[in-house]
């Protein structure tokens, strides 16, 4: 039984690591919550506590690399606040146990921010400029990764998250003077995050960059003022004096090289 290793049992990890488990795989999940270890073994998934920061990381990293023949990275930056790290100092702490390991195959889970917001139509060959240190990071992270000649690194750069339980139209709801009322939405639904995801795996696509949204691309205030009537929520209220930055993203490389049909193209 082929084992992967999920660095990250959040939001997207934990089903991601329930419908691997579902296809056959054996499953090692992470997570740095103690409570949470009992809602990984219920689901299958071998628990591992893994703590990481700029300096260190736990020693069970190890165990949890061994037999592996992928890693899928899915752990935020965490630059805001108290507790913020230097998220490419994390990446490069873990970078040798993967060299040591038997892992063969990374998967980073990245961000559209590496782009940063300009009117441009964005392929995955579009020059990254980041206008966040998100963004920044993320761009250092993936080419440390990419860059490493003892594995074989796939980028997968998610838009906005949305899911049956998450969707940024309750933060917006009733807010007024919102900015960038005919900039595009670039958001995928978690159903098609985990279902390219399995695709990379099945596909044994390796050594690539992907751009992850849906192919829909309806305005801000379209979409928002939808969706927030949909939800019967308040709905918000846009600045149209000023003009909208906003770039589209385009997901036709997903499509082409993986053979993959979003299951929630219009969100």
């Amino acid at each position: 039984m082929t084992k992967i290793s999920i660095l990250g049992c959040g939001w997207l990890g934990l089903p991601l690591a329930k419908a691997l488990i579902q296809k056959g795989f054996s499953v090692n999940g992470s997570t740095t919550s103690t409570e949470k270890i009992s809602v990984l073994e219920n689901a299958e998934i071998r628990p591992y506590l893994i703590l990481l920061d700029s300096k260190s990381v736990s020693v069970a990293i190890e165990t949890f690399l061994q037999e592996s023949s992928t890693i899928i990275i899915d752990i935020p930056p965490k630059l805001r606040g108290i507790n913020k790290e230097n998220f490419v100092e994390k990446i490069k702490v873990l970078i040798p146990f993967i060299e040591k390991s038997s892992v063969k195959n990374v998967l980073f889970v990245s961000s559209t921010s590496v782009y940063g917001e300009e009117n441009h139509i964005i392929t995955e060959e579009s020059p990254l400029n980041p206008d966040t240190e998100s963004g920044k990071q993320l761009v250092e992270a993936e080419q440390l990764l990419q860059s490493n000649t003892d594995f074989k690194t796939t980028v997968l750069r998610f838009g906005g998250l949305i899911g049956e339980d998450r969707h940024p139209v309750k933060f917006l709801a009733g807010r007024e003077n919102l900015d960038n009322p005919h900039a595009p939405i670039n958001l995928i639904h978690q159903e098609d995050c985990i279902g390219i995801i399995l695709k990379i795996i099945e596909n044994d696509c390796w050594d690539e960059t992907f751009n992850a949204v849906a192919p829909s691309h309806p305005s801000r205030s379209d979409y928002y003022t939808q969706k927030a009537a949909d939800f019967n929520l308040s709905l918000p209220k846009f600045n149209h004096e000023n003009a909208s930055i906003g770039k589209t993203i385009l997901s036709d490389k997903i499509q082409t090289i993986l053979n993959y049909t979003f299951t929630k193209p219009n969100l």
